[in-house]
């Protein structure tokens, strides 16, 4: 008991080590063990489920969502947030500090309207800015390798084959990504970008949320070692993704419930599962429909 007590005040409460050695009679080394192996156990044995890449089904219910936002195909929000290493060692320092601030760690996600993290790829160093850790990540790999879902969906009678995320503005132009108008004029681009940019916050928002639950990874990180650094953060997002099972059914902003009665008002769908051989011309080829800056406007347009 005493052993759990203290793993949580660490991480939900950002306690040192040291804290509870008084009246708990634990040891820091003791605790840090503790921690060590219960984050491994979190991730051994709810990693499968809570870190899961989408299904069709959930790539369908995100299709809905984005579909009652007013954003035909998309799926989420992207963006990253940095984790300040209070500990990092001196010979890293210069790789892993921006300027003149402190060095930090950075978690590349992607985020659905309940908050749920569908997508987290940390510990790429702090000097990278959001194109380089999108460069690092493995974000598009299933599209890549021909193992993603197809998703078709319909925007002023233009059929699009790949979903997308919303981003801010750092993001290249890819076909996957949607971006917000930086200085829009006229209604109807005053009301896009007001729209996207209230939307975007999605990802913002289970970022907050994610630091508010466990304060060990809104306080500096005190370890050393980079793998259990990750392991912590891994642990955290996995026991964020069970609260938002959890109270889902409680802060739900959208009923999908219309679209799981036909498929007669959905304009979006999710059709099969891509077999497609993973060979390099194919590979190239998704590729460069990713990096579509063509599909990217007129998706934008429409």
């Amino acid at each position: 008991m005493f052993h759990s007590f203290s793993k949580e005040k660490m991480l939900a409460y950002g306690c040192a080590a040291d804290a509870v050695d008084e009246y708990l009679r634990l040891g820091e080394s003791t605790t840090l063990s503790c921690l060590t192996n219960f984050t491994e156990a979190v991730i051994q044995l709810f990693g499968d489920e809570y870190l899961r890449r989408p299904t069709p089904e959930d790539l369908q219910c995100l299709l809905d969502i984005g579909e009652m936002c007013g954003f035909l195909g998309m799926i989420g929000s992207i963006d990253c947030m940095h984790w300040k290493w209070k500990n990092c060692p001196t010979a890293w320092k210069g790789q892993y500090t921006r300027g003149s601030g402190k060095p930090t760690l950075v978690l590349e996600a992607v985020a659905s309207q309940d908050l749920w993290i569908w997508h987290a790829f940390f510990g790429s160093p702090g000097t990278l800015n959001d194109i380089n850790v999108l460069d690092r990540s493995p974000v598009f790999d299933d599209i890549y390798q021909g193992r993603a879902p197809r998703v078709t969906y319909m925007v002023n009678r233009h059929q699009y084959d790949l979903a997308y995320y919303l981003t801010d503005n750092i993001y290249p132009k890819l076909s996957t990504f949607i971006q917000s108008i930086t200085l829009p004029q006229g209604p109807k681009a005053e009301l896009f970008a007001k729209v996207q940019e209230a939307t975007r916050k999605e990802v913002e928002r289970a970022f907050g949320v994610l630091q508010a639950r466990f304060a060990i990874v809104k306080n500096p990180a005190l370890s050393l070692d980079k793998e259990k650094i990750g392991k912590i953060m891994r642990a955290c997002i996995i026991l964020h993704n069970m609260i938002v099972e959890n109270e889902r059914g409680g802060y739900t902003l959208y009923d999908t419930s219309e679209f799981e009665e036909g498929d007669s008002t959905r304009s979006s769908h999710v059709e099969h599962i891509n077999n497609m051989p993973s060979h390099f011309g194919n590979m190239f080829g998704l590729r460069n429909q990713v990096r579509d800056r063509r599909t990217h406007e007129e998706l934008k347009n429409d």
